[in-house]
């Protein structure tokens, strides 16, 4: 299942034309999804810092690898040159 999934997301990115800008958000994402992947504590330090529900909310989301780089991508995507999904002009 997992190799179909990859095999299934090269291939979206294959159709993508990788300029500067494509490359250092694929690569900040990756960056921060291993991170979170690699070094589980970063969650709980999170919550523990915020503290309240906040603070939970923004544990339970940056515990996984995948929602962070997900965040990652949405917010490297908006604050880009013209690019925004969430002020559309």
């Amino acid at each position: 299942m997992f190799g179909t999934v990859a095999v299934a997301g090269i291939k979206i990115l294959s159709t993508v034309n990788m300029n500067r800008r494509n490359m250092l958000i694929l690569a900040v994402s990756f960056g921060m999804g291993l991170g979170v992947l690699l070094v589980p504590q970063f969650a709980g330090a999170l919550a523990t810092n915020i503290g309240g529900t906040f603070g939970k909310l923004m544990g339970s989301i940056f515990s996984s690898a995948i929602t962070t780089g997900g965040i990652t991508v949405l917010i490297m995507i908006d604050s880009g040159s013209g690019h925004h999904l969430f002020h559309p002009a």
